[in-house]
């Protein structure tokens, strides 16, 4: 395992991280608890030093399987957790939201005390707003909120995670020094990032978590034609209508153009992820060892070769149709 410093936090972590969506028993379909936990045990073992987690990955069941597992654990694990807009809104926040309807003090500071008690810790590592909104980058006012619980002791850190629609709208948050870290969508077929999001965090010393670098699973290569999900799976909805053919026509076209290359289509979709120099860390979705092990191996991977991270490029994909 290799480790990268998260930006101004002076953390040093494992490039490969833990995503702990999956194991909070929702939205990811059936996940038995022993199985979430003996991951977890398997990716300590391989080197993993951060885990990303949330109040919404099970309504906290995720943070309290991560408290459990750390207990038990003497290494030095860094956990990052997120706070919702309160749910008197929409997801993601609308442009009209004020922050004080979907985040103001009250709200922030008893949901940071919900998650200190499921991760059982006095001090979160890393606290995430789960969205944020262009709208309040003229009045901060939660970064500003969780800067004071900072100076209190409760975090330890301050990230934000961005909205899927308009990642780039945490840019002035960066430049005003407002947050050490971002966790961004950015993979083979959402490359916008790299355009102005990923300089800025270069500049700023932001650290940068990557998260969807897989594209919920389909550039493992696994998925074909005819994959299903079951309705409690949220890829159920994702890759609804004519979005799974599409989504494997074009993951073909990649194994077909470097399935010769010496990489699996995963091994190939986190390489070129970790390759960017702004990237800290890769928060990898594992629900199993299995997982764990198909995963943190990639630490140890070569770079992936110039003519390789120049050819994917043109696999940058503007699918708007799944915010719809």
């Amino acid at each position: 395992m290799n480790y990268r410093t998260l930006g101004k936090t002076n953390y040093k972590i494992s490039d490969i991280g833990f995503g702990a969506w999956a194991i909070g028993g929702s939205s990811w379909g059936k996940q038995d608890d022993s199985d979430s936990i003996k991951a977890l045990h398997a990716a300590i073992d391989a080197g993993v030093t951060f885990i990303d987690t949330a109040q919404g990955y099970g309504n906290g069941h995720s943070e309290r399987l991560i408290g459990q597992v750390l207990k038990e654990r003497s290494e030095d694990i860094i956990v990052a957790t997120k706070t919702p807009p309160s749910p008197n809104g929409v997801w993601p926040p609308s442009p009209y939201d004020s922050w004080q309807d979907r985040y103001n003090e009250e709200y922030i500071r008893t949901n940071v005390e919900d998650r200190l008690r499921n991760l059982g810790v006095e001090c979160i590592d890393l606290l995430q707003l789960h969205s944020w909104s262009r709208a309040w980058n003229r009045d901060p006012g939660p970064l500003h909120i969780l800067r004071k619980l900072k100076e209190e002791g409760k975090i330890a850190a301050i990230g934000i995670s961005t909205p899927e629609q308009d990642q780039n709208s945490v840019i002035e948050p960066m430049r005003l020094g407002l947050v050490d870290t971002i966790q961004v969508i950015y993979n083979i077929f959402g490359q916008e990032p790299v355009a102005e999001l990923l300089p800025a965090a270069l500049e700023h010393n932001v650290g940068i978590i990557v998260r969807v670098a897989l594209e919920e699973g389909a550039l493992t290569g696994k998925f074909d034609h005819d994959t299903k999900f079951l309705e409690d799976d949220f890829r159920h909805s994702y890759f609804r209508g004519n979005r799974i053919r599409r989504t494997v026509d074009r993951v073909e076209k990649i194994k077909a153009e470097f399935g010769d290359r010496g990489y699996s289509m995963a091994e190939l979709a986190l390489r070129f992820v970790l390759d960017h120099p702004a990237v800290s860390t890769v928060i990898a979705g594992m629900r199993s060892v299995h997982q764990v092990e198909m995963n943190t191996r990639v630490s140890d991977l070569e770079p992936l070769p110039e003519d390789v991270l120049v050819g994917l490029r043109k696999y940058n994909w503007l699918k708007t149709f799944y915010h719809s």
